[in-house]
């Protein structure tokens, strides 16, 4: 923040404070908005996906305000089946630390940690019937650099969003009392806050793989982080590469059977998901709405790198996400 205002476009590293405290929010009238506005118009979002042979967990811990809500699943590739587990917490039974750098996340059996840009998470629930525990650490290639991006949003507020895709996973992890080998499994995470729109939606696609030797992280979205900057980013063998905007194109009606097509302008990637399961959830509490849908699948297409060559994608496991909500 400069003088209550954020500082907007991409940072070459995590950011550690959001200065929340400095923020001089205004409403639609350009009058200072009072403490309760600040207070409820402050939302964060975190998320952590971990990529095994076998399975695909996602982790999710939100704060907007008014409640806690958070949810964790584990699609287990062979069967195409979601187990999961989602919860709605109460102001106080929770905590979201706001710092991307070093502070720490617990909600209903999930603890998120964060040192020094270091993200690990604790887990242990039983989802449907599975049970799922879990110690992982994830750690960046070497040099490699996170996406951190705030962004303009709405008349007066703003999004910071900081993402990093195809970290190593270190640690342990039993799913059904069975230990699972991590030697080839890869993580990412999203840390997204800010004041943000009361009503909005966004489009987004995640992929952290092992594409033929290398090492291969993108993160996509549509809706929310486009004003002057995109989040859109590739990280190939932890090097980064910022892409221009993307297109998301599928029949919502359809979305969970048919085809995705996402593609850029700038013919920086051309890639078809396919999905094969989906974690779905429609909340209506009048003042708080969310129809929230995360797929599951394979894209193939692909991807330009740093010095333009492509990189081909062949039935590779990631995640879709299309989501509306209100607060």
């Amino acid at each position: 923040m400069a003088a209550g205002r954020p500082c907007f476009g991409h940072f070459d590293g995590p950011v550690a404070s959001l200065g929340l405290d400095d923020f001089i929010l205004m409403n639609d009238m350009d009058k200072p908005a009072s403490r309760l506005q600040r207070h409820f118009g402050y939302k964060q979002f975190e998320f952590i996906a971990v990529n095994t042979p076998n399975y695909l967990i996602g982790i999710a811990l939100a704060d907007i305000r008014y409640l806690g809500s958070g949810f964790c699943y584990v699609y287990d590739v062979s069967k195409k089946r979601v187990y999961e587990k989602h919860w709605i917490r109460p102001p106080g039974s929770f905590s979201l630390g706001p710092s991307p750098v070093s502070a720490s996340s617990s909600m209903a059996g999930v603890s998120i940690h964060r040192r020094d840009g270091r993200w690990s998470v604790a887990l242990d629930l039983v989802l449907d019937t599975l049970p799922l525990k879990a110690e992982l650490q994830l750690d960046a290639m070497p040099l490699s650099l996170p996406m951190a991006l705030c962004s303009p949003t709405g008349y007066s507020g703003w999004t910071y969003t900081q993402k990093h895709n195809a970290l190593s996973v270190k640690g342990s992890l039993y799913i059904n009392h069975e230990p699972q080998p991590l030697g080839r499994a890869l993580a990412g995470y999203d840390f997204s806050a800010g004041y943000m729109r009361r009503e909005t939606s966004w489009r987004w696609a995640s992929i952290n793989a092992h594409v033929g030797n290398s090492l291969l992280g993108l993160n996509i979205a549509a809706g929310v982080n486009e004003t002057g900057s995109s989040e859109n980013v590739l990280w190939l063998d932890g090097v980064r590469k910022h892409l221009g905007p993307v297109h998301f194109e599928f029949d919502r009606s359809q979305a969970e059977h048919g085809r995705w097509r996402l593609w850029s302008e700038r013919d920086e990637l051309e890639l078809e998901f396919t999905p094969q399961a989906c974690r779905s959830e429609r909340l209506n509490l009048i003042l708080l709405k969310s129809n929230f849908r995360q797929y599951q699948g394979h894209f193939s297409g692909w991807v330009r790198d740093v010095e333009g060559g492509k990189v081909h994608l062949d039935r590779v496991l990631g995640l879709t996400e299309d989501h509306f909500a209100k607060w």
